[in-house]
């Protein structure tokens, strides 16, 4: 914690002062400097321990959709786009319409199947006649066997065709030949590539549109080759955007690329994060601080606890409300919220790690 001005407020609430005693009416002794009770409600002890140095390596990234969270939608089969519902970022339910195509495939298809259903309903009366004549001695078993193989072919083209218009529209289409296409899941709509009165040919390959899930999204990473080490799976990352500069959105890596960009020569990671109040968006850009914990253990204390002074660092130990104590501590590093120390304290002691400064300024001026 660096020196600054002391807030009248907070310097209100302390009240430090002298007990001197006299040896033989000889010179005083030094102030003794304690706590008072109103002074108790605005610091902070912790003791100090022993843990994991965290490594926290500092990225850039981009948030993306979760690719298992993403479904594009293509046309069925070819047709002019009667009527589009849907905008491009609109939010929508899963089966909702998005947009309706009028498809000569599609009206072929109805017709094809009225051919075949009374072909079906011919082969059933054939088949029915063929069975009551060989019953009677009339027809032969070959005509009756002729007959019934008949029926099952006919049987077949029609359930086939059946499963053609189902699949050509999933079921949502009219004998006029119009095809619905619905939204797969629901979510929102990343892209819209169609618009009313186009046509869709049968060469086309592309998706008419691209529906996203976004209550669980991606941050997609740069880790340079100095740093690969320093990166797992597993490790817990912490994530902010410009747009919630004070929000921090914690996630975990679950991907570690094995390849480098032969360009860039950088490795790329993948933070999984979620996203219930759906504040993050595809596109964002992030600042991600990655925690490594599988460091050497060292002594550690609150980072706010530190008070630096004239190049030194300094913390207040504290043994009772009358016993305090400034000593001076050789910092190993400061990452995150902690501080790690090479030598100044040993495990146990306590520090004050709140409004320290205070009792600070009176240990050393008085």
């Amino acid at each position: 914690m660096k020196l600054a001005p002391i807030a009248t407020l907070i310097f209100s609430a302390l009240t430090v002062f002298s007990c001197k005693e006299k040896k033989e009416a000889e010179t005083d002794v030094a102030a003794k400097v304690c706590i008072t009770d109103s002074m108790e409600h605005i610091i902070h002890i912790d003791s100090v321990s022993s843990s994991h140095i965290e490594n926290a390596l500092k990225l850039s990234g981009e948030i993306s959709f979760s690719d298992s969270k993403v479904v594009k939608v293509f046309p069925f089969s070819s047709g002019k786009v009667v009527d589009v519902k849907v905008s491009q970022g609109d939010k929508v339910s899963k089966g909702q319409v998005l947009a309706e195509i009028k498809s000569v495939e599609v009206a072929g298809n109805y017709s094809d199947l009225s051919s075949a259903e009374n072909d079906l309903n011919i082969a059933k009366r054939q088949m029915d006649n063929e069975a009551s004549l060989f019953k009677n001695g009339i027809a032969s078993d070959r005509e009756y066997s002729e007959a019934k193989e008949n029926y099952s072919k006919a049987l077949t083209a029609v359930q086939k065709l059946k499963e053609q218009i189902s699949i050509n529209g999933g079921g949502h289409t009219n004998v006029g030949g119009t095809y619905v296409i619905t939204a797969p899941i629901a979510g929102y709509v990343v892209e819209k590539k169609i618009s009313t009165g186009a046509f869709i040919r049968n060469d086309n390959s592309e998706n008419m549109f691209t529906i996203g899930d976004i209550s669980e999204v991606w941050v997609w990473a740069n880790v340079y080759e100095t740093d690969i080490s320093k990166v797992k799976e597993g490790y817990i990352a912490n994530v902010t955007t410009l747009a919630y500069p004070d929000k921090t959105f914690s996630g975990v890596v679950d991907k570690v690329s094995q390849i480098l960009d032969p360009e860039t020569k950088v490795m790329k990671i993948r933070v999984r994060l979620k996203n219930d109040n759906l504040q993050l968006k595809p596109e964002m850009f992030a600042n991600i601080t990655i925690l490594n914990k599988e460091g050497q253990n060292a002594i550690s204390i609150p980072g706010a606890a530190i008070i630096s002074e004239n190049g030194n660092n300094y913390v207040v130990v504290y043994r009772g409300k009358c016993d305090l104590k400034v000593q001076q501590v050789e910092l190993l590093k400061i990452s995150g919220d902690n501080a790690y120390l090479k030598s100044g304290l040993l495990l146990g002691d306590k520090v004050i790690s709140a409004n320290q400064i205070l009792l600070y300024k009176a240990l050393t001026e008085k």
